[in-house]
């Protein structure tokens, strides 16, 4: 039976919505909703990223009525949450719905009024260490920081962090991301800083800075943003970069040049990400249908085929959900057995410590 909604009834919809009162709606309220309001806008989703084409393409073909409109798909998070601040008053089509950042965002934004509660109908598979307990921000999925290589102009790849610091990598060596900005970056540094063999947190980021003060020194370090159109050209050869971006990169490359993807012997940092709603998302029902076609089996499993782990990955592995094909295209399980999982209070001091002294341990302006 073809489900109708009157006009009253969008109208609460929508009251329900801006009030965060995210029980009192079904998903089939939540999906008439959507549909009235006709867009959703997203930022910083990289179709390459974490195989967000396809999980773009998926909501799309689910729901054809709703326009999705993407915003600077190579922002960082930091560029997100000023998006969110800069439009709250906004709208229009420059208003982000929802944020993709790294774990440290999640919280701040929350601090900061800057997201609306939802808690999708999966709720219960997201790991607790990884959402906030009022449903304000969630984990989406993780991999584990990498290196890619263009094997055309790199005879050897380097095996480990300390390797980047060797003559032979001169002009070569870049992060995928401005450290005061990206999360990406942000948690590169703490991986290095691991490496070292520095405690999490503060201790690891300063460490971190000052490898790459050593990296920099040795006119290794490249001041560019690296992705697979950088490595590609040979600006940056050797690129630093979640896993997940890595692997979609060498796909992207299909062998020309061809690329080696290598996780570090040591430092091996897994990364979370979470997803959030704009406490002043213009299409909050919109957002709401998005979060749920994301956490949903098929949204999780387009994620896993984009590399990443999926944040029901353990629930979906008991129950026999997860889509085998994209599970033998990951990296071997021993790649990730060394992984460590930072604490929040460890990325949040972490980020502080780089961003805070980039440019003053480091200097290299990075864009």
């Amino acid at each position: 039976m073809t489900h109708k909604k009157t006009t009253a009834g969008l109208m609460l919809s929508a009251l329900l919505a801006s009030t965060g009162m995210v029980s009192a709606q079904s998903l089939a309220e939540i999906e008439a909703a959507a549909k009235a309001e006709g867009m959703l806008t997203t930022i910083a989703l990289p179709h390459s990223w974490c195989g967000y084409g396809d999980v773009i393409a998926g909501f799309k073909a689910k729901y054809p009525e709703i326009q999705v409109n993407e915003l600077n798909p190579d922002a960082g998070s930091a560029d997100e949450v000023e998006a969110v601040k800069a439009n709250k008053d906004n709208k229009g089509p420059q208003a982000p719905d929802v944020v993709d950042v790294g774990l440290a965002f999640g919280p701040s934004m929350k601090d900061e009024g800057l997201l609306m509660p939802y808690k999708v109908s999966t709720w219960d598979d997201i790991p607790e260490s990884i959402k906030d307990p009022d449903g304000h921000w969630y984990g989406d999925y993780y991999g584990v920081m990498s290196f890619i290589v263009n094997k055309d102009l790199v005879a050897t790849a380097p095996a480990d962090w300390a390797d980047l610091t060797k003559p032979e990598y001169a002009g070569q060596v870049a992060l995928a991301g401005d450290p005061r900005a990206s999360n990406q970056a942000i948690l590169a540094v703490l991986a290095a800083g691991l490496s070292k063999g520095a405690k999490s947190g503060e201790e690891a980021g300063k460490a971190g800075l000052d490898f790459f003060a050593e990296v920099n020194k040795a006119g290794n370090f490249v001041p560019v943003i690296a992705k697979a159109g950088t490595i590609a050209q040979g600006a940056t050869p050797i690129a630093i970069a979640w896993d997940y971006n890595a692997l979609a990169w060498a796909d992207e490359l299909a062998g020309n040049p061809p690329v080696e993807v290598v996780v570090p012997k040591t430092g091996v940092l897994a990364g979370v990400y979470v997803q959030g709603i704009s406490a002043y998302a213009p299409h909050p029902n919109a957002a709401k249908l998005w979060m749920e076609y994301l956490y949903s089996d098929e949204g999780q499993n387009l994620w896993l085929k984009g590399y990443c782990h999926p944040a029901r990955f353990n629930a979906m592995s008991a129950a026999g959900k997860l889509d085998p094909a994209a599970m033998e295209k990951l990296p071997p399980a021993a790649s990730y057995e060394a992984a460590y999982f930072p604490t929040l209070d460890e990325v949040n001091a972490n980020k502080t410590a780089v961003t805070g002294g980039w440019d003053a341990v480091v200097g290299a302006n990075v864009q």
